[in-house]
């Protein structure tokens, strides 16, 4: 449906009269909600946010009465397309009280909206957990699993959710309210007996066509309303998808968490191999130690594996083999279960994971699963055939059938999933074509195929997701017409009008549905509101080469998939600093994505240029953060660079065109040029910033928030202090005099050589502009710390500018002027053999990344793998034996490394160096939320101290209420000003905490 403006208008006035708090037909609200993590595109006509539940009910009463379709949305994870709808949505997110937790009878009484992460973090104190775990554990919320039935990687052991399901309160699409209780006798309410009747009046039917296996999700599970099974409505609604009831509240079991868990991994030649294996494990361990005895036991291809590798993510060593089983156990026989599985395995190899930190990994690449098997292939991958499940012991025959479909249909997937409960994952490269709606033939003739062919197993469609628009019209091949109907009468029992996501599992009439034939269920057709079949622009004269996706900048937009790393309101990486600042789906990676991905094929968003693209991206801090931490690879820094750059220096037509930018632009994204120009009366334009009329009126010409300092330059520049720098001994003695600083010839591999006639020396420095202009004094720390090491260190003194304000503003044609020069500066020196190190993470991150999508010389790439970190350096020379570390027993290093270093250099050399000299280091998660300009810009404060109220102020406090021997480590400068700015706490660079120490260590060794 479509409702005119005026209609629209009317529903948004309908709603607010109604009680509901948050209501929002905008352009960008209804871009984002457009899509989950599905392959389908449908825009809503209003996105609702409820602030209690007693909105919910009025979201329902203004739909019957206005006749608009309903649907419900968790975290928008859903990847068969049941969160999205043409009417209004709702978004849960914000109903997240834990009601209760009752330790002694193990529950926990929820509103929907809580995520399942922040419930596990709420029963762990008291040895308790959710059991069911979906990949998206982080972000998915309780509401939403209860939809889908989710089940996850430790179901086999924990069950799935409708197993953990006690109690729940519910409105059905019918207006009525029922709450129901196995355990308070038989469910009461006219809605409640009549789908009891209704399983009462064919109970033979119910029996030998419902819950055959614990993977057949799809449908209705009229199972639960068998009289054995003490008629359940609570858990006959789970899995339902949102189309017969609402969850109101829900009270869901807990059970023990057991904290001492067994990993097994065992290696195949196949996958199939793999799969053939699964039936005799499971009989191993079911057979002696009882069926729960197994907690998980998860597939894995290796080349998904590969794809972590090849993103230089370090991988634990696993067995021999093309494709694994990742076997867990817990509980006093977990060690004789594993061993029991290890001899029934039939595997190649097998390797006992005894590191949790190693399991963590693993089980984190399973987890990522979806995303990496989307960009697994040379094109695109696709959900679809995502979930399918067949009882075990079939496994292994389905596996090779379902592969010979894929070779049949010339596709490509690599298999994955929760293979002890025969359930396979999937991601496929169906060959959609932008602009070509018939482009889904193939999709459709081997989705026909598969439903076909899984019929022959006793399969179903989905074991965990849930049949939504992709699945619900296959159910003709999974049940005959007597179950049809069954479906049929429950929808016209629990949404006599059809508003609860209509169209998906089965409408209130049946259309001359038959077994073994698609559709007459008046279920969608799953060919309909394709995404990857809409047209898609390209822009004629981009800035950034967007090597990972061929140039495309539409591809590369696209890599978002929906998965939804991104909403998890807390991190352990990066991402997204934004997001757990606001909590809002535009201030998020997705919500960002689905905008740009609008503005490139969407006809709600027209262009770059759009309102609606200036307000996803305007909080986006450019951090990076999603460049590692989203699995899909999502690099939102560069598509919004690309998207100023488009805005501001291109016309419509793709050609060069200038417009008048914001005032920040022009002066924080041009920062190293004012600082260069102020270089020599630095003390003078301090001064000057000390004065209130003054320093208020460079904030306004600036565009910096009045609340903000203005970065005081530094005295000296690092090039002119390090002219006068002299080397130490061994001994920490004066030794002879020298410049530490040089300048090289042309030549590459001779260049150091040629100019001084002195040799190499051991060490390049590289005076960035933020450490030349601003804190020279780390530069001066790393190169005294080297020369007390006894080797030769000397700095770069030509100029070479990576052109970061430049990328983050977009001004993209002089970044790449800059960039190009800093690189044919660089490349000399790393080709000499000799390492380079540069000590402003965010520059060294550019040179190792954008300069890559800026430039594409030999340069560029020899600059890219060769500069180091000062970490990298010391790591290498600490492994030949070339420095010593000084002793920091009982130092309390509390670190926050810069997103960019985070997300592309990566700060594990920092935290082994650190802790292998003896100091208990505190890792910081998130964003100190400066990020560049970003934080001093005019309308960002908020969010930029909010960003830094997330992780980085909290770790800050606690260890000033610890005491001793502390230090706050932030190598970045933008972390060291927003430190200084909102705590005035004084930060040191790594440099500067190793070479104090070692400085202190010398005086007390030198002679009285």
């Amino acid at each position: 449906m479509t409702l005119t403006t005026d209609a629209a208008q009317d529903l948004v006035q309908e709603l607010l009269r109604a009680g509901v708090s948050q209501v929002d037909s905008s352009v960008l609200a209804r871009g984002m909600y457009s899509s989950d993590a599905s392959l389908y595109r449908v825009v809503p006509e209003v996105v609702v946010r409820p602030q209690h539940v007693d909105e919910l009910h009025a979201v329902h009463a203004v739909s019957r009465f206005s006749a608009v379709p309903v649907t419900m949305r968790g975290a928008g994870t859903s990847i068969a397309g049941n969160a999205v709808g043409e009417g209004i949505v709702v978004d849960t997110r914000d109903l997240k009280r834990i009601i209760a937790i009752d330790v002694d009878a193990r529950t926990a009484t929820v509103e929907p909206g809580v995520v399942h992460a922040d419930l596990q973090r709420a029963a762990a104190p008291h040895g308790l957990r959710f059991g069911p775990d979906p990949s998206t554990h982080s972000r998915c919320t309780i509401g939403g699993m209860i939809g889908n039935n989710a089940c996850g990687s430790r179901a086999l052991g924990y069950g799935r959710t409708a197993d953990n399901v006690e109690a729940a309160t519910v409105l059905f699409g019918n207006g009525e309210v029922g709450s129901f209780d196995s355990r308070s006798g038989a469910a009461q309410g006219a809605t409640a007996r009549q789908l009891l009747g209704l399983a009462q009046g064919d109970l033979a039917h119910v029996r030998t066509r419902f819950g055959q296996f614990s993977r057949q999700v799809s449908g209705y599970s009229f199972e639960h309303l068998l009289p054995e099974n003490r008629g359940r409505i609570e858990r006959f609604l789970v899995g339902s998808e949102g189309t017969l009831a609402t969850v109101l509240e829900a009270e869901v079991r807990l059970v023990v968490d057991d904290p001492r868990r067994l990993l097994l991994v065992l290696g195949y030649d196949t996958v199939s191999e793999a799969a053939d294996a699964v039936p005799h494990i499971l009989d191993a361990a079911h057979g002696e130690f009882g069926p729960n005895s197994l907690i998980a036991c998860e597939g894995m291809d290796s080349r998904l594996v590969a794809l972590v590798r090849s993103a230089g993510k370090p991988v634990p060593q696993l067995p021999e083999g093309q494709s694994w089983l990742f076997v867990e156990a817990a509980g006093d026989a977990a060690d004789a279960v594993i061993e029991r599985v290890k001899t029934a395995s039939s595997a190649v190899d097998t390797r006992f994971i005894e590191s949790s930190a190693e399991a963590a990994a693993l089980w984190k690449i399973r987890e990522d699963g979806a995303g990496l098997a989307g960009i697994s292939l040379q094109t695109p991958a696709h959900s679809g055939w995502e979930d399918s499940a067949v009882p075990p012991k079939h496994l292994g025959a389905w596996m090779r059938d379902f592969e010979s479909l894929l070779k049949e249909f010339g596709l490509q997937g690599y298999p994955y999933g929760h293979f002890g409960d025969g359930c396979i994952h999937c991601r496929i490269d169906f060959p959609f074509k932008h602009g070509d709606p018939s482009s889904t033939g193939v999709f459709r003739d081997f989705m026909l195929a598969c439903a076909e062919r899984l019929a022959v197993y006793g399969g179903s469609l989905s074991g965990e997701h849930g049949d939504g628009r992709v699945r619900s019209e296959l159910l003709p091949f999974m049940y005959d017409e007597t179950s049809l109907d069954l479906f049929a009468q429950a929808k016209r029992i629990c949404d006599p009008q059809n508003l609860l996501n209509p169209g998906i599992i089965i409408g209130p009439q049946l259309e001359g549905a038959r077994a073994g034939q698609p559709g007459g269920t008046g279920a969608r057709v799953n060919t309909e509101d394709i995404r990857p079949t809409r047209p898609k622009q390209t822009l004629p004269w981009p800035g950034l080469l967007m090597a990972h996706d061929a140039g495309d900048y539409g591809a590369a937009v696209h890599r978002c998939s929906g998965v939804g790393r991104c909403v998890a309101p807390r991190t352990t990486g990066v991402m997204c600093p934004s997001y757990l600042a606001t909590t809002q789906e535009k201030d998020s990676t997705r919500g960002r994505a689905r905008i740009l991905q609008e503005a490139m094929d969407g006809t709600l968003v027209h262009g770059l240029s759009d309102p609606a693209v200036h307000e996803a991206l305007d909080l986006c801090l450019s951090c990076k953060g999603c460049a590692s931490d989203c699995p899909a690879g999502v690099d939102m820094a560069a598509y919004k660079a690309e998207a100023l750059h488009q805005k501001y220096d291109r016309d419509a037509e793709g050609l060069p065109r200038r417009r008048l930018r914001p005032r920040s632009h022009y002066v924080l994204g041009r920062l190293p040029v004012w600082a260069k120009l102020a270089a020599p009366v630095a003390p003078l334009a301090n001064l000057m910033m000390q004065l209130t009329p003054l320093a208020a009126a460079a904030k306004w010409v600036a565009g910096i928030d009045q609340r903000r300092s203005v970065p005081r330059f530094a005295r000296r520049t690092l090039r002119r202090a390090a002219q006068q720098l002299s080397p130490l001994d061994a001994t920490g003695s004066s030794a002879r005099p020298r410049s530490a600083t040089h300048v090289p010839g042309a030549s590459r591999a001779t260049s150091a050589t040629r100019a001084t006639g002195a040799g190499q020396p051991d060490v390049w420095v590289w005076a960035d502009s933020f450490t030349n202009h601003f804190f020279p004094e780390s530069g001066l720390a790393a190169i005294e710390y080297l020369q007390s090491q006894g080797l030769d260190v000397r700095l770069i003194q030509k100029e070479g500018c990576c052109g970061l304000p430049w990328i983050s503003t977009g001004q993209l044609d002089q970044a790449r002027r800059r960039i190009t020069q800093a690189v044919e500066v660089l490349a000399p020196y790393v080709s000499s053999g000799v390492p380079v190190i540069g000590l402003e993470p965010s520059c060294l991150a550019t040179l190792r990344s954008d300069a890559l999508e800026l430039s594409d010389t030999e340069e560029a790439r020899i600059v890219a793998a060769g500069v180091l970190s000062f970490a990298e350096l010391l790591t290498r020379l600490e492994r030949e034996g070339r420095v010593r570390l000084p002793d920091l027993s009982g130092v309390d290093v509390v670190a926050q490394p810069h997103c960019h270093q985070s997300a592309i250099i990566g700060w594990e050399p920092d935290r082994m160096l650190l802790e292998s000299a003896g100091a208990t280091v505190t890792k910081v998660a998130g964003c100190c939320g400066l990020a560049g300009n970003f934080g001093v810009e005019k309308g960002h404060y908020e969010t930029s101290v909010a960003v830094a109220e997330t992780y980085l102020m909290p770790a800050v406090r606690d260890q000033r209420q610890r005491g001793g021997d502390t230090v706050v480590l932030a190598d970045g400068m933008s972390c060291r000003i927003q430190l200084d700015d909102l705590a005035d706490v004084p930060a040191m660079h790594l440099a500067e905490l190793l070479n104090s120490r070692e400085r202190d260590a010398r005086s007390t060794r030198a002679p009285l």
